[in-house]
């Protein structure tokens, strides 16, 4: 086998096994020279929490087509189809005719190396989506200071924010969940279908890893999303016309357009109220794939026995029972430790299993209501399963209980989901995280009556 298939597949191995949770990569079967990667944008910045693609095919959204061909020896050629059809710059150093200018293309010493990989590639993709990306372009990376030219820095910022959440969220997640911008359901092979692609380079995409990290992710933002809107339109006036910056230019290489967050709130409530029914719509299907024993019921149903029996040898009285004896159903009942904030607490949580899983993943939701800093104020909760334990249902269910019981955990603004109970928790104060405390016990608490 060639020497560079044998290094990328390497790579796309590790890279699939990490936790980074601002990273995915996937290729259909083994065909690794169709390599896609998703790109989290990093949060406090203007692409903060935004889906962006990069993939060795022509895609929608940010994408980049990469040749392995004399891959690691040599830097792989990157370029970056931009939204609408290349119509739209998102960044100083990735233009709308697919340019990327990335840090190993430089100066000595900031050449490319074999050493480098895959990984490397996506993380300086992703370096350049900074707080303040205005500096990125060439001979405007000193502060020059004025009113004028910090003017131009927040404009600039500003812009990228709201077309991040209209076009590498918004439209994404519509495109997904085959809704129009008015929340209407359409069908796949209506003319309607086809206008809702028109921020899109290819209707019909066959290879998308990535829809269901995407929509899991969607429910763990939406607060950050409804908090963006609402900060960005206090900043702007209602269909204020983007500014143009120095290094742009209108109508090519540029990112033209106006502000419309009301449009942008209205829609990003459609996506969840699409999200949450079909959610739901997972148990009906379910109970039909019952009735018929699919594999996926009949896996379920297996594994639903195995979980039962290992929280019964447990240390606690922890319990998962199905919903209507449906497989695609499960509540678990969490029991609070003794001497914990939890103590005396009785926590009921849903897990919504796909007909399709383990492709899709569950979705898992606190029916009780708790003040905690991994669970948004619609109880959706954020937890990571081991990468290779996916299918293991266990894994999920042990995922849920660390998440919620881990008193010291590293700061990671990749689980910013209860932008509250974040604030309190790592404002750094002592006084705030006893505010915290206070409240998460006044939760459990409020649990039991």
């Amino acid at each position: 086998m060639d020497q560079s298939i044998l290094r990328i597949s390497k790579e796309l191995s590790e890279l699939q096994k990490g936790s980074d949770l601002s990273l995915a990569v996937a290729c259909r079967d083994i065909d690794v020279r169709n390599v896609k990667a998703l790109i989290i944008g990093p949060h406090e910045t203007p692409y903060e929490f935004g889906f962006f693609e990069v993939s060795v095919l022509v895609n929608y959204y940010s994408l980049t087509i990469i040749s392995f061909a004399e891959y690691p020896s040599k830097a792989p050629h990157v370029t970056c189809v931009t939204t609408n059809n290349g119509r739209t710059r998102f960044n100083p150093n990735i233009y709308a005719n697919g340019k990327v200018c990335l840090t190993w293309r430089g100066e000595s010493g900031e050449q490319w190396s074999s050493a480098q990989g895959l990984e490397s590639i996506l993380l300086s993709i992703q370096s350049l989506m900074s707080a303040n990306p205005y500096e990125n372009e060439p001979g405007f990376e000193k502060p020059r200071g004025g009113d004028d030219e910090i003017r131009k820095k927040k404009a600039y910022a500003q812009k990228i924010h709201h077309e991040t959440l209209r076009l590498s969220v918004i439209n994404r997640l519509e495109n997904y969940l085959k809704i129009t911008a008015d929340g209407k359901k359409i069908k796949e092979s209506s003319e309607r279908d086809q206008e809702s692609y028109d921020d899109v380079e290819e209707v019909n995409i066959p290879f998308e890893p990535f829809k269901d990290i995407c929509k899991r992710r969607f429910l763990w933002y939406y607060e950050s999303y409804l908090e963006a809107i609402k900060k960005g339109s206090g900043l702007v006036k209602p269909n204020q016309g983007f500014a143009t910056m120095p290094f742009e230019s209108r109508g090519h290489n540029g990112m033209d357009g106006s502000f419309d967050y009301p449009d942008l709130e209205r829609r990003l409530k459609n996506i969840k109220k699409a999200l949450d029914e079909e959610t739901e719509s997972w148990a009906r299907e379910g109970l039909e794939n019952t009735a018929e024993e699919t594999t996926v019921s009949v896996n379920l149903k297996h594994q639903f026995e195995q979980v039962v029996g290992t929280l019964k040898g447990g240390d606690m009285p922890h319990n998962v029972s199905l919903e209507n004896g449906n497989p695609f159903t499960w509540v678990l009942t969490y029991f609070g430790r003794p001497m914990t904030h939890f103590d005396s607490g009785l926590l009921r949580i849903r897990i919504n299993f796909s007909p399709r899983f383990p492709e899709e993943q569950p979705r898992v939701k606190f029916e009780t209501r708790i003040f905690h800093h991994l669970v948004a104020p619609d109880g959706t909760i954020c937890y990571s399963p081991k990468p290779n334990k996916k299918e293991d249902i266990m894994s999920h269910v042990e995922a849920i209980i660390a998440a919620l019981e881990e008193d010291e955990p590293a700061y990671d603004p990749r689980k910013i989901v209860n932008l509250e109970a974040n604030k309190l928790f790592w404002n750094g104060e002592k006084d705030g995280k006893k505010l915290y405390h206070r409240r998460l016990r006044r939760s459990v608490q409020d649990s039991t009556e």
